[in-house]
């Protein structure tokens, strides 16, 4: 019978915990999870070195730190292509941040917006309508498209038809 009542506060519980992880910001359940680790791995090493079973960690550090320190010249040998690639991720995370922020604050010239739909300065409303269209069907983001390019050409539409 006991058995039954443990079940049952285990389920309640489960139950809360889920409706709290559901409904509480990502930022906010990473932290949890994040002290939460940490608290857990400090009991298990506390728990360790009380039981005098903590010799092994020491071992595997020892290790580490010896595998480190000999592969460093290795490491250091290939810092500069390491260094060029963050440059080329920071440089490219940031470009893409811009460009949202340029489509996000309608910065779009009618020469900018006519190269978008792939027309002529001058074209008609009918024919950027078809443009738009003919471009959405294709790059709509419900069919695998980008959400970026649709917001670029409903801009173009948007300023050449205004």
């Amino acid at each position: 019978m006991i058995r039954v009542y443990l079940l049952v506060i285990v389920l309640v519980l489960a139950f809360l915990l889920l409706r709290w992880f559901l409904k509480t910001p990502p930022a906010v359940v990473a932290g949890y999870f994040r002290r939460t680790g940490i608290v857990i791995i400090a009991v298990i090493l506390v728990l360790l070195a009380a039981m005098g079973k903590l010799n092994w960690l020491i071992a595997v550090a020892g290790v580490a730190f010896a595998s480190i320190a000999r592969m460093l010249p290795v490491l250091l040998r290939y810092a500069p292509y390491l260094q060029r690639f963050w440059v080329m991720f920071n440089t490219a995370k940031n470009q893409s941040s811009k460009q949202n922020q340029h489509v996000a604050s309608g910065k779009m010239s009618k020469a900018q917006a006519y190269d978008v739909l792939g027309l002529k300065p001058g074209a008609t409303e009918q024919e950027i309508i078809q443009a738009h269209r003919k471009l959405m069907q294709k790059i709509h983001p419900d069919r695998g498209g980008s959400d970026y390019l649709a917001a670029q050409i409903n801009q173009a539409k948007k300023i050449l038809l205004d």
